[in-house]
């Protein structure tokens, strides 16, 4: 493998087409359903890409600004292909407006089962139907920012590795132990049993104000959807109803600020 960065001028270079893929090409839907890890990822900005190369994961190739590459390109050189091109070929090619100084694709990596975060875990964010990226990505950085130890998406919830989640994450996605649960209904009603206190957000004027919810040992927060809320069937499956009080005129804030404050109030430790 070369340590030299390998000149690409022109965007229709085929050498450089597994950069214009879009979330589907990547990884299809199985591929995303599978827990062993299956297809690719996009990191995109330096910062990200550094926090996938921390977090293990195995690159496969990367595209870079000839003119300032960053210095976490060093750490792929010798490794894998690592292309270099002016800005607008980067452009044309990964449909930025303004193209990040790197951009890489790596191996999808292994993630979690429900199980598995149950086991190891006291906090846990469970998202229902969350299908915007921005919410998830926002979700994933806040969840682990108050330091909580996992996050569990239903079949209908945005994949957290997906190229917009992990921008606004800034990577942090794949700090964040995730696992996908095929029933949400049952991962909370098994959570439930197995001792956890899952306390579902909503806006409605019956649930307990918030601040009067007093955490437990081990915490599930139950979000869902910004249009339709969570379900009935989650709502009346968790162990608290719980709402955020807002003043007059305002019923609710958007699903990764509403995260953002719950997992603030029922955090499992203050930070040293």
């Amino acid at each position: 493998m070369t340590d030299e960065f390998i000149v690409v001028e022109s965007p229709d270079d085929p050498r450089v087409a597994p950069f214009r893929l879009n979330e589907r090409g990547l990884a299809n839907r199985l591929q995303r359903r599978d827990d062993g890890g299956d297809g690719l990822f996009m990191a995109e900005g330096d910062l990200v890409v550094e926090r996938a190369l921390d977090a293990g994961c195995v690159p496969t190739m990367a595209l870079v600004d000839g003119d300032r590459p960053p210095a976490v390109a060093d750490r792929l050189l010798g490794r894998v292909p690592v292309f270099a091109g002016r800005d607008e070929m980067r452009r044309s090619i990964t449909q930025l407006g303004m193209p990040y100084s790197i951009v890489a694709l790596f191996e999808r990596p292994a993630r979690a089962t429900v199980p598995d975060l149950a086991a190891s875990a006291t906090r846990l964010v469970l998202a229902e139907a969350v299908d915007n990226p921005l919410n998830i990505g926002s979700i994933v950085r806040n969840a682990l920012g108050m330091g909580w130890h996992g996050l569990v998406i239903d079949a209908t919830s945005v994949d957290p590795l997906a190229r917009r989640a992990m921008r606004v994450s800034m990577g942090n996605s794949l700090h964040l132990p995730y696992a996908r649960s095929r029933d949400m209904v049952a991962t909370v009603r098994e959570l439930v049993a197995a001792g956890w206190q899952v306390v579902a957000l909503t806006p409605a004027a019956d649930a307990a104000p918030l601040d009067e919810v007093m955490a437990g040992d081990k915490v599930a927060l139950l979000v869902g959807s910004e249009r339709a809320g969570l379900t009935d069937e989650a709502m009346a499956a968790a162990t608290h109803r719980a709402a955020i009080p807002m003043h007059a005129g305002v019923d609710s804030l958007n699903v990764a600020a509403a995260t953002a404050v719950a997992c603030w109030h029922l955090r499992p430790v203050r930070p040293s």
